[in-house]
């Protein structure tokens, strides 16, 4: 019994003492995220945060497009000029992504600019920065999660939403995890283990697909890129830790303007289950299911995608797109 237990308490005192002591190189060939930009990128500060976005077309109508988990304005590049003859478009990266800038831990005050309280809060701000009174929220996967919330924090703000494969019903780091995330262990180990997305993004992101041949050298190019911005491995854990369930499910009774909630028929991200009760559940939704399409509706059918969301806009008992801001 003394030898096992003799056993045990050698083994809590490596696991905690190795990770402190390990050596964790560093992350090299990383560059400031505006020398990563494109022709077309803007930067415009939000909040306090260097925020990364892209404008296309003009109109009475505003459409804010919020990219998933591992993704960027790179994911809304196939439908934005479609819906640019529509409305104005602008899609931005959210913190942790893309080329939005990434403070570490000092550089700011109060709560975590990558958690999803303060990202729908900065969803607010970038509107209030580029003088936009509403806007029709555009989220994909997590990026639904943030337009929901950003619904629900200002409403006021929102001129409609469209949900596509949202992770309502699921994300979030759970609260009996969060404790060990921030342990000083994992806040040493936790940006090192991360940088595996570097490595195995390229071999995971056909998933996302329903027909991975789409997935082309340029598509993989696009999600890599940002992993040449500075810091990208530690932001990334930041926003792990900031995580938390938000529990949406139990207020959407409160969203009362109207939501399109589309899915892929294929989905293995987010099943399309969630999609069809996610449209029972809002008081004022219509569900679209993309068929032969997976996650990325907007990447693997653009023209179908950009026709459900022309037709949402449009339809109804007041167009929206009639609708002054």
């Amino acid at each position: 019994m003394k030898r096992a237990l003799f056993v045990l308490l050698a083994l809590v005192l490596v696991l905690s003492v190795a990770p402190l002591v390990i050596p964790v190189p560093p992350l090299e060939g990383t560059v400031p995220p505006e020398e990563l930009a494109d022709a077309d990128s803007l930067f415009i500060d939000v909040n306090g945060l260097r925020m990364h976005y892209k404008l296309k077309g003009h109109g009475d109508t505003t459409l804010l497009l919020l990219h998933g988990f591992a993704a960027s304005t790179f994911s809304w590049q196939a439908v934005m000029p479609q819906l640019s003859e529509m409305a104005t478009v602008i899609a931005f990266d959210r913190p942790a992504f893309g080329l939005t800038e990434r403070p570490m831990p000092g550089e700011w005050e109060g709560e975590s600019p990558y958690s999803l309280e303060a990202q729908a809060d900065q969803t607010a701000a970038l509107m209030d920065r580029l003088g936009i009174d509403q806007a029709v929220l555009v989220g994909h996967s997590a990026g639904g999660t943030v337009a929901l919330l950003t619904a629900l924090r200002h409403p006021d703000r929102v001129k409609a939403v469209v949900l596509v494969d949202a992770a309502v019903y699921s994300g979030g780091t759970p609260g009996w995890l969060r404790p060990v995330l921030r342990t000083a262990q994992m806040r040493r180990l936790g940006p090192w283990m991360v940088r595996s997305l570097g490595k195995t993004g390229g071999r995971l992101l056909p998933g996302a697909w329903h027909d991975e041949s789409k997935v082309t050298a340029e598509v993989l190019e696009g999600y890599q890129k940002p992993l040449r911005a500075d810091n990208w491995d530690r932001a990334l854990w930041e926003l792990v830790m900031a995580s938390r369930p938000q529990h949406l499910e139990e207020r959407l009774g409160e969203v009362q303007v109207r939501v399109l909630v589309m899915t892929g028929e294929y989905d293995r991200i987010v099943p399309p289950e969630q999609s069809i009760r996610l449209a029972e559940e809002l008081p004022n939704a219509e569900l679209v299911i993309i068929p032969l399409c997976g996650h990325l509706p907007q990447e693997e059918r653009p023209e179908a995608f950009v026709a459900a969301v022309s037709t949402f806009l449009s339809g109804g008992d007041e167009s929206i797109l009639d609708r002054e801001d």
